[in-house]
């Protein structure tokens, strides 16, 4: 029998940084160690060893301190508060240490200090939407991707905020073990969507603006429950006592789009959850979700997706008890 290969994780420490950053990648790689022994050593080590305090006041003791640690197989970044305070003795010690790591990983806004480091320069990354502006801006030589849960690029893997990084590992422990590993990790650890990608940081009931006028309120609020339901700009207009021009330009001074593409994201979003959730065939789902067809969903899912309904579900659909 062929030797199993030891990857070695370290996740790297600091005051202030975010605890579930931390944890839930960890929770993840020691799961796929227990899935399969052998497979990961996971370490983790602050700048001179010492216990650091996490933003929301948990103390974490690391294994090792930094400047002792050999090079692994994969490095973790986390985000926090940490991350955006100047700390020239982590950027100096990722600068000189982290490029020679097999993977290098953040999540949330640990792609900030690497980018301070140099290592994201030419990239294309994302981080927690809330500081896409500020790392674009700051590091402009770094490409970054505001909409991704988890993007790649090469070697070098970044994640969008908190519980993305719970992704990412996920994807890693796929990406190395297979997928059997880590739909049963996912399992374990009772996470009920593990999301794509490509998929969005947020659902479409938080990307957009909530209206502030409770009419319209109302009718997000309704498109929601109803995707099925006619949502044509005049049924809604109807809905919320207006003209359709009226309502038509005061959702969109409201929420920042308009109905139309409101309706769009919704019914997308919520066929994704049918497909990803449920064994429902395509059929059904198109009708559930106010496209009607099967061929009308197809052709929403291509455009905004790149790939078909039953593709889709191949590939992202977690793991549905028969």
């Amino acid at each position: 029998m062929a030797q199993r290969t030891v990857r070695t994780v370290l996740l790297v420490l600091f005051d202030d940084v975010q605890s579930l950053d931390v944890t839930g990648p960890l929770e993840v790689f020691t799961g796929a160690e227990q899935y399969a022994p052998g497979s990961y050593r996971v370490r983790t080590a602050s700048l001179d060893g010492s216990p650091v305090r996490t933003d929301s006041g948990l103390t974490l003791v690391p294994d090792e301190a930094l400047t002792h640690a050999r090079v692994p197989h994969t490095l973790v970044v986390p985000g926090g508060r940490g991350t955006r305070r100047d700390s020239p003795e982590l950027t100096d010690w990722l600068r000189t240490h982290a490029p020679r790591a097999e993977r290098l990983v953040s999540v949330c806004t640990g792609a900030i200090p690497l980018a301070a480091a140099g290592l994201l320069d030419g990239r294309r990354v994302t981080t927690h939407w809330a500081y896409c502006d500020t790392l674009a801006r700051d590091h402009p030589a770094v490409r970054v991707d505001r909409d991704p849960v988890y993007v790649r690029d090469g070697s070098v893997y970044t994640s969008a905020g908190v519980t993305c990084g719970i992704d990412l590992a996920l994807a890693l422990v796929e990406e190395d073990l297979g997928r059997d590993a880590a739909l049963t990790i996912a399992r374990h650890l009772v996470v009920f969507l593990r999301r794509p990608g490509n998929q969005a940081q947020f659902s479409v009931q938080l990307a957009a603006q909530t209206a502030q006028r409770e009419p319209l309120r109302e009718v997000q609020q309704w498109i929601t429950e109803n995707p099925d339901a006619d949502l044509s700009v005049e049924a809604l207009a109807a809905r919320a006592l207006l003209s359709p021009r009226h309502f038509a330009r005061a959702f969109r001074a409201d929420t920042g789009t308009t109905p139309g593409r409101y309706v769009d994201r919704v019914r997308l979003e919520h066929a994704r959850r049918l497909l990803e959730d449920t064994a429902d065939g395509i059929e059904e789902i198109s009708r559930a979700s106010g496209y009607g067809t099967p061929e009308a969903m197809r052709r929403a899912f291509v455009r905004a997706l790149g790939a078909a309904p039953a593709e889709y579900r191949r590939r992202f659909r977690p793991l549905i008890t028969r």
